[in-house]
């Protein structure tokens, strides 16, 4: 097989997007060149310095840690071209002017290795016309690719072909879109926008259609059109503002543009409250105003009547919210039925989205599922159009729709396609089934991708009613109790799964750990640790532990620590290699799960911290242990024998402030995942990553380490701490709770009162770790901290 190696990538064009694209490249560990026009002024690379140490202060923050912008290779046009040569892919990410485009295509063309593929990053223009500008040699090459933004915490990539581009390079460029750079990707039509933009675009000016219609303010519909409808918690008018309302105004141009002859077309005009606030240059949150304004800490909204910002106070109608929890088929009944604005708009805009979706379908996209996934996956939507249509009752929300088209309610007479009623997906009752999509263009259901690449996808997120087993209901069971299932896919590695809400350890957590501890070592090669959602897990179950405290206090919850602290031990010197697969939150108790498994395989993104003394408490599964440990083999690696304060500092400031990576490799640098652990860019390869690197441990002839005890840090580091600690407090940085809790901490860390270099087990630590764990249960600040996280679900600062 010939395989495509990117050994490094160049992005040309160091704005937004582009500075953005290059960061995500070197979160992945892909080598980037990043190009621009020479500054006028200053050093050459001038425009690329400032566009990458912009990186550094963005939010939501587009490296994994800020110090990687370093690792972008900043170069411009008039001396740097020779680099081109080097690099297997050339992104092209520079505004949406075509004349732009098509003389930089011109400069580079000479400069680029025959071999690379080269991509436009535009967001709606024609890449068949970008290609025309091209040699003939290139054209084979070249295709189109949108990143949505934010590059790294979007998961959507559309890959658009020309009728010149290769099968086999397109194959090549999702290969490694979707395997090293972490992203879905769906392969869209060149058409305008799109797909993502094309659908989602259309849908926010129907929205905004709509609720001036039903007289709706914008708090209100965002509230509507938020989570409460299955979608991005931003709703609509929120969603404008992150976007920037003028980039939302240039796809709208787009759409008015290209698009004469749609029968949507009258709907593509840009609202006049759109076009008043980018005229008085309020664009959105780049900006500080847009369709929102923050004054102070006041959220004001814009009044659509008279033009002022006024208090945002608005919420969704309480009879509304309930529909809204109802079942599919219930839900869209009752909305259509109901006299209550509100629910009438709501109907609206599903109904223009059915209506939207099925007469552009055949244009923009090859199959129903690639929509419903380029909504989901750059819209944030947990259903797309189609699989909501579906689950709600193909035939009655067809025929409500040409219902409401032959009334003239709908934004446009087009009919819904004839295979809305008849043929296959009529007979089918929808246009997703298992044996695969509608695609109009093939009059067939058409099934997934069979690239190579997703042999590495054991459960790839699927659409409604394609029949795909969820994974906890495949493989073959071997043991289960109420929060964990124990399973394995191959006979080979086995598979703990937790199943409890937010995968919070809880005694029946911690029995099934050790029981399947005991199933892998008894005819195993290995154990994974994985669940198929966001979180690996978010803790201790605190409230789980309440009647026992209630009834014993702290001496009933001591037993139950040391059955934790005994699991993750056991799991340390286990007979198999133990893989922990981290995806999202290992906070508390779920980070040191993690940390006593024998390897790390974490996704990109994965957010790993200590977080206990946010609820008074501090880490008492074997956490602080773990810090101490590591400290003392750094400082005594290569027989240097130096300061373990010195490598202790860190690790205690970490669990003392209850500091959280936010990403993969911030959890890296904190030492939470340590040199080994594997970073996996695409969420979906976690457990076929982990599964390989247990297997590969145990053919190996892999070992637990030896159990052997290692110096302290002691007491005359315990004292340096201290008083850091009350400095901290006396300046009144910390209060007198943070400041006890730390110390407690801090003796743990530097194993009590004890000479430095002192020899200590992880028993003995342990040990210390639990009886300050009970002592903090019993202090009322600490109390009041746990009853607050309980009851608001947010920190107590006492």
């Amino acid at each position: 097989m010939n395989r495509f190696h990117v050994r490094k990538v160049a992005v040309l064009g160091a704005g937004v997007m582009g500075a953005q694209i290059a960061a995500h490249l070197v979160n992945v560990n892909v080598p980037v060149v990043l190009f621009d026009l020479p500054a006028k002024e200053g050093p050459k690379n001038g425009v690329v310095t400032k566009a990458v140490d912009g990186l550094k202060k963005l939010k939501p923050a587009p490296l994994g840690v800020p110090e990687d912008a370093a690792r972008i290779v900043q170069a411009n046009y008039e001396e740097h071209l020779y680099l081109l040569a080097e690099c297997d892919l050339v992104i092209e990410a520079i505004a949406e002017r075509m004349d732009w485009k098509l003389a930089l295509y011109e400069k580079i063309a000479g400069s680029l290795a025959p071999h690379a593929i080269v991509a436009s990053n535009t967001s709606g223009l024609s890449i068949t016309k970008l290609a025309e500008a091209l040699p003939e040699a290139i054209r084979p090459r070249f295709c189109g690719i949108h990143f949505f933004n934010p590059p790294r915490y979007m998961y959507l990539v559309e890959l658009i072909a020309t009728p010149a581009t290769q099968p086999e390079v397109l194959d090549q460029l999702e290969a490694f879109v979707t395997s090293s750079v972490g992203k879905g990707v769906v392969r869209a039509k060149d058409t305008p926008n799109f797909i993502a933009n094309r659908v989602g675009i259309a849908g926010m000016l129907a929205t905004i259609h709509e609720a001036e219609k039903f007289g709706l303010s914008v708090e209100v519909v965002d509230d509507l059109t938020g989570k409460k409808l299955g979608r991005a918690s931003s709703g609509t008018f929120r969603t404008a503002d992150v976007v920037g309302l003028d980039t939302m105004a240039h796809v709208i141009k787009t759409l008015q543009d290209n698009l004469a002859e749609d029968p949507f077309y009258p709907s593509y005009a840009t609202p006049p409250v759109l076009k008043a606030l980018i005229d008085k240059g309020a664009l959105g949150q780049k900006s500080g105003a847009g369709f929102y304004r923050k004054d102070g800490k006041t959220i004001l909204r814009l009044d659509f009547a008279s033009g002022e910002y006024v208090p945002s106070t608005g919420k969704a109608d309480e009879i509304v919210a309930r529909m809204l929890k109802k079942a599919p088929a219930d839900r869209l009944k009752l909305l259509r039925e109901s006299s209550n604005a509100q629910a009438q708009f709501l109907w609206a805009i599903l109904r223009d989205a059915f209506h939207y979706a099925a007469v552009h379908l055949e244009a923009i996209a090859d199959n129903a599922r690639d929509v419903d996934f380029a909504m989901r996956w750059g819209f944030g939507m947990q259903q797309g159009p189609f699989e909501l249509w579906q689950a709600a009752g193909w035939k009655q929300v067809a025929e409500w729709v040409k219902a409401d088209i032959e009334a003239g309610k709908a934004l446009s007479a087009a009919p819904l396609p004839a295979w809305v009623f008849e043929g296959p997906v009529a007979e089918a009752g929808g246009v997703h089934t298992a044996a695969g999509s509608w695609s109009p263009s093939r009059q067939a259901f058409v099934p997934r991708s069979a690239l190579a690449v997703y042999g590495r996808q054991h459960f790839p997120e699927n659409v409604l009613g394609s029949g795909a087993k969820a994974a906890l209901e495949t493989g073959t069971e071997v043991f289960r109790n109420e929060d964990v299932r124990v399973w394995t896919l191959d006979g080979e590695v086995l598979i703990l799964s937790i199943t409890c809400k937010l995968h919070l350890i809880s005694q029946a957590v911690t029995e099934g750990l050790v029981k399947a501890i005991e199933l892998a070592e008894a005819g195993y090669k290995a154990l994974v640790i994985w669940s198929p959602d966001d979180v690996f897990s978010a803790g201790a179950n605190l409230e789980s532990m309440l009647p026992v405290f209630m009834k014993s206090g702290s001496k009933g919850i001591a037993p139950e620590v040391k059955k934790l602290q005994d699991a993750v031990l056991r799991m340390r010197y286990a007979q198999v290699p133990v893989v922990a697969a981290m995806r999202g939150l290992a906070l508390g108790g779920g980070c040191e799960l993690s940390v006593y498994a024998s390897r790390r395989v974490a996704a990109m993104e994965t957010y790993v911290g200590l977080v206990e003394v946010g609820v008074g408490l501090l880490p008492a599964g074997g956490g602080l242990t773990y810090i101490a440990r590591r400290a003392a083999q750094m400082a005594s690696a290569g027989n240097a024998n130096a300061d373990i304060l010195k490598f202790l500092t860190d690790g205690f400031t970490n669990a003392a402030m209850a500091k959280v990576g936010t990403s993969a490799i911030e959890s890296r640098k904190l030492g939470y995942l340590i040199d080994g652990d594997v970073i996996v860019p695409n969420k979906d390869e976690l457990l076929y990553v982990a599964t390989a690197q247990a297997k590969a441990m145990a053919d190996s002839g892999w070992r637990a380490p030896a159990k052997v005890a290692f110096p302290a840090a002691g007491r005359n580091a315990l004292a340096t701490i201290k008083g850091q600690l009350a400095n901290m407090r006396d300046g009144g940085f910390i209060s007198a709770h943070d400041f006890h809790i730390a110390t407690l901490i801090a003796e743990v860390c530097c194993g009590g009162d004890v000479d430095a270099g002192s020899l200590v087990t992880e028993e003995y630590l342990m040990t210390m770790e639990r009886e300050r764990f009970c002592s903090l249960l019993d202090n009322p600040k600490t109390q009041e901290r746990i009853m607050g996280m309980l009851q608001t679900g947010k920190p107590v600062r006492n």
